[in-house]
């Protein structure tokens, strides 16, 4: 149990580490939650700091994922947790959902953080490359259907809930992408309201090759 609230504290702080904010620390640049969405992930970045900006954002968001599923939640503290080895198949749920809370609460930077979808892909693919092919799908079908950024996210979110459904075999990763579907749903809850009150900005195909920007 304690490896495993390591694990978790752990995967907290670096989830906390906003790709954003740290450029703008070493940039001396402006910080994007005071400009467009006020959101702190790459989206925002991108729609007001331009393309390069934004691919560092992402790439540092995307690892912070990777690396708490893939690598902090295998690591092993010697002799702490020996007594109870039955949670260890809990730890990638665990630094899984621990590394989105930190990235949208950041600890280092007030509790005001980004979305949490980045740092979902990211720790998908710290478990396993083969489970973003249908959250990839789901998010462009999606994006193409209704033309909002948010509710891809949100369904890409949810794929990834009924991968692991459909494979009934690992209930903590299930447990997990319940879990971050429910936290994307909450973090999207601007978006939701704006799709509701038709305000939302749609997204047009072009957007995916960076000549159209929408609110996400």
């Amino acid at each position: 149990m304690t490896e495993l609230c390591i694990k978790a504290l752990l995967s907290y702080l670096l989830g906390s580490v906003m790709g954003s904010l740290v450029i703008r620390r070493i940039t001396g640049g402006v910080d994007i939650r005071n400009l467009g969405s006020g959101n702190a992930g790459a989206t925002n970045a991108l729609r007001t700091q331009g393309k390069m900006i934004a691919f560092w954002v992402l790439l540092i968001d995307l690892a912070k994922g990777w690396i708490a599923t893939g690598k902090i939640a295998p690591w092993i503290i010697p002799h702490v947790s020996a007594a109870i080895p039955d949670l260890e198949v809990w730890a990638a749920a665990v630094c899984g959902i621990a590394v989105m809370l930190g990235h949208v609460y950041p600890v280092w930077f007030d509790l005001r953080g980004g979305k949490g979808v980045a740092t979902l892909v990211g720790a998908v693919l710290g478990l396993g490359a083969g489970l973003l092919v249908p959250m990839i799908l789901a998010w462009l079908i999606a994006v193409f259907v209704w033309g909002f950024v948010g509710l891809a996210s949100i369904i890409a979110a949810a794929a990834f809930a009924v991968t692991m459904a459909l494979r009934r075999d690992n209930l903590p990763l299930l447990t997990f992408g319940i879990a971050a579907t429910l936290l994307i749903i909450y973090t999207h809850r601007g978006n939701i309201a704006r799709m509701r009150a038709g305000t939302e900005p749609h997204a047009r195909r072009l957007w995916l090759f960076g000549r159209h920007r929408s609110q996400a």
